[in-house]
């Protein structure tokens, strides 16, 4: 490919992600814009795209009343218990599907995926008459084991790729320096499959955190904060609906920056070199 020609596909996928960018941005900067913003900067026929008259008192107002703490709390607690969970389940899974030879492994795999294919609203239903039976109806519990049946096929889908991509001669040389299999796992296996996991687990916690199917069937007292987005939403305020977006926002963006280090390409080269 020529000089000419390889600037201008370079500059033209810039100019691609930097549209992109944009247009993924600005829905969040008016919800952040709209949470700080005071009412005659907003509800005007054209309003600004920059605001010039900033507040605090919708902010203020949500963290003073005490509505948003107790759904908070439910989110954090079932998104980081339900994210932690599914990990506990699925990298052994994973672990020994992707260590069967053949398309067995496969098989196994797509038929854990397929559970994704049901529609949730069908799903919800019985898993919540089953959990009024059981005594897990309204608690953080049954709404974490309702949960993994979200994660987990997404969970084990993403660390089988991520196990497989580890060569076996790795483990092979560690039982040659006398490693059991379990002790193989822990030190040699697992430091390698990092970013595998830290994908797992962005993808388990927002799976969990953002969920609102099994939240609306599952929960009657003890509501989640997306519920509560919802009700603010569907009774037309504005502003509190803005603030509480931003609220179930911010763990997003502090999960995603703080395990995007281990998400990085080249994790394996120098493990596999020579």
């Amino acid at each position: 490919m020529r000089p000419n020609k390889r600037w201008f596909v370079v500059l033209s996928f810039v100019a691609i992600l930097l549209v992109l960018t944009t247009l993924w941005l600005i829905p969040i900067y008016l919800m952040v814009k709209i949470s700080v913003s005071d009412p005659q900067d907003i509800l005007v026929q054209n309003p600004d795209f920059f605001s010039t008259h900033f507040t605090s008192r919708h902010w203020v107002g949500v963290l003073a009343a005490g509505n948003i703490w107790p759904p908070l709390r439910k989110s954090l607690t079932v998104a980081v218990v339900t994210a932690l969970f599914s990990l506990f389940l699925s990298v052994p899974g994973a672990y020994g599907l992707s260590r069967i030879p053949g398309s067995v492994a496969h098989v196994f795999l797509i038929g854990i995926f397929l559970t994704r294919m049901f529609p949730e609203v069908g799903v919800a239903l019985p898993i919540s008459v089953t959990f009024i039976r059981g005594g897990l109806f309204d608690t953080d519990m049954g709404l974490i084991l309702a949960h993994m049946v979200r994660v987990l096929p997404i969970s084990a889908w993403v660390l089988v790729a991520t196990f497989k991509a580890i060569p076996q001669d790795l483990e092979e040389a560690a039982f040659v320096d006398g490693a059991t299999k379990v002790r193989s796992l822990i030190h040699i296996v697992l430091p390698l499959a990092k970013p595998g996991i830290g994908v797992a687990l962005i993808f388990s916690f927002l799976g969990s955190w953002d969920e609102f199917i099994y939240a609306t069937y599952l929960c009657l007292a003890n509501k989640t904060l997306p519920l509560m987005v919802y009700y603010y939403v569907s009774r037309g305020g504005w502003f509190l609906s803005s603030t509480y977006a931003t609220v179930v926002t911010i763990p997003v963006v502090i999960v995603t920056y703080s395990l995007q280090r281990y998400i990085r390409s080249g994790y394996l080269r120098g493990a596999i070199k020579g």
